[in-house]
Order: C-alpha cells, then sequence, then structure tokens
C-alpha cells in the first residue's frame, strides 16, 4: 500500500470517528423535552406543519455536512 493511499485511509477514518463523536456531543448537549412540555411548546408556536415554507429554513443539508453547504 502506498504511503498516499494509507495517508488517505487514516484521513477519511479519523473524519468518520469525528464526524460520529460531534453527532454524540449534540446528542448528549440536546434537552430532554417531556411530552407534557411538547404539547406547551406546540400549543404556543404550532407544528412545523403549520408553518408557511418561507417561514422556515431546512437545515438538513447544512447540519449533514458539517456547516458546508454549497
Amino acid at each position: 500500500m502506498e504511503i498516499q493511499e494509507l495517508k488517505a485511509l487514516i484521513k477519511e477514518s479519523m473524519r468518520e470517528v469525528l464526524r460520529e463523536e460531534r453527532l454524540m456531543l449534540c446528542k448528549i448537549l440536546m434537552p430532554y423535552v417531556d411530552d407534557a412540555e411538547q404539547a406547551e411548546l406546540e400549543a404556543e408556536f404550532g407544528s412545523p406543519a403549520d408553518y408557511q415554507e418561507d417561514e422556515a429554513v431546512d437545515m438538513t443539508a447544512w447540519v449533514k455536512h458539517g456547516n458546508q453547504v454549497s
């Protein structure tokens, strides 16, 4: 195996591990919301389905691609 191939493999492996760890950190830091609190939030703000499309920003791609959206 060439040195460059080995470096690329190590780099990709590190990216995967860091991505997994970042997701675990986000999960740990995300506050727990019980059913009563969720119902209160939905009563006050409504559900996402109630919003017009121009009132919200879809952040899915931003999250999936590590803060890089082209």
